[in-house]
């Protein structure tokens, strides 16, 4: 049985935008992907790691509780209150079936994408000192495919399945299921569909 499904909650279906629309917070995003990282933290200790002050701090994390993306840990005494995350891993695809679901999933996503570009050029300036394995293996790769709807689909649940094994075995936030040496590594996949191509219209006879 995997981690992740021992708990239904890890898992997390967003098809409420004003949850979608929480979530979508730089404060908040780093907040959630400090808890991941580090495991659960108090409001004073996730401040001091991302430079904002611990009021700032609480208040999102009110914010993010408020709508179940986070909730208070046992501390090791009564004055401390830590917070935890309750999913490891969410997916918003429902949403996009109302209008204010797709508005609410369009700012999430563009920030998402904003972040991943961010940390693309962080890891830019200092891969010259990696190892060659984790260069060959990142930065981006281009492909441009013609593919039908149902194949589109296909090719993105065999994609899913494959990161999915490692999701279940490794949430995020449980340190003790890391292998030694591994590294966290984020994968922000974008799928574009173009325009349809539209046939020239007739050459007409002189």
């Amino acid at each position: 049985m995997s981690l992740e499904s021992e708990d239904p909650r890890r898992r997390r279906l967003l098809d409420d935008p004003l949850a979608i629309r929480a979530m979508a917070h730089p404060v908040r995003l780093d907040l959630q992907a400090l808890l991941g990282k580090e495991g659960p933290l108090t409001a004073a200790d996730a401040a001091r790691r991302l430079g904002i002050s611990q009021a700032l701090a609480s208040h999102h994390l009110r914010q993010l509780a408020k709508y179940d993306f986070v909730e208070p840990a046992p501390g090791k005494d009564n004055r401390e209150r830590p917070w935890r995350l309750v999913s490891t891993s969410q997916t918003w695809r429902s949403a996009r079936l109302t209008s204010e679901g797709a508005a609410a999933a369009d700012i999430l996503e563009q920030l998402i994408a904003e972040r991943a570009l961010n940390n693309l050029t962080d890891w830019q300036q200092r891969r010259r000192t990696e190892p060659d394995v984790l260069v060959e293996n990142s930065g981006i790769s281009h492909t441009g495919i013609y593919l039908t709807a149902e194949e589109l689909a296909e090719l993105e649940e065999q994609i899913g399945s494959l990161l999915q094994r490692y999701v279940d075995e490794r949430p995020i936030d449980d340190k003790s299921t890391r292998p030694p040496g591994s590294r966290l590594v984020d994968i922000t996949r974008i799928i574009s569909v173009l325009p349809e191509e539209t046939a020239p219209p007739p050459e007409e006879d002189a």
